[in-house]
């Protein structure tokens, strides 16, 4: 049904929406649940997304945790959704919190492999490509450059860890 909305209204209720799920968020005051997804390719490089609402910034994959969702789950079905690209051999590399303006969130890190070539559909996310971690682009969300180096070396611990270190680690 969503899909019968011209892509830039689409985006405008979009950013609508988004003002007031956060709104929600605060008022409600309980921990909001996410997954964020470290997707790489064969020759080491990291997807990055870039959504049509929010900070504008350059940022991994991911979205909130259904109720009882396994993050690896949700890690495959939001890289579908923002991308159009299938997660391989995905691991559950980390736990933080990333409060997202000003809401508490628990994120849960998912890596993976991605053959595919990212499609966006320019409704929720306007961008998506592969990217060198040593050359990112910018605008990039707050403290992921940072983040990046520590959370690829978790990725590769976990994925030899999981005995699948022919594929990506």
């Amino acid at each position: 049904m969503l899909r019968l909305i011209p892509p830039p209204a689409h985006r405008v209720l979009l950013r609508s929406a988004h003002v007031v799920r956060l709104r929600w968020w605060r008022w409600r005051g309980r921990l909001v649940s996410g997954v964020r997804v470290l997707v790489r390719d064969r020759q080491g490089r990291v997807l990055l997304v870039r959504h049509s609402y929010g900070s504008g910034s350059w940022m991994l994959p991911g979205g909130g945790l259904k109720r009882g969702e396994d993050p690896i789950a949700a890690g495959r079905r939001e890289v579908l959704e923002e991308t159009g690209c299938r997660l391989q051999a995905p691991v559950l590399v980390a736990e933080f919190a990333e409060p997202i303006r000003g809401v508490p969130s628990r994120v849960d890190l998912v890596a993976g492999l991605c053959d595919d070539s990212p499609r966006i559909d320019g409704r929720e996310i306007v961008e998506a490509s592969f990217y060198a971690p040593d050359d990112l682009p910018e605008p990039l969300l707050a403290g992921l450059s940072q983040a990046l180096p520590a959370w690829l070396a978790a990725a590769d611990a976990a994925g030899q860890a999981s005995g699948q270190s022919g594929i990506i680690w």
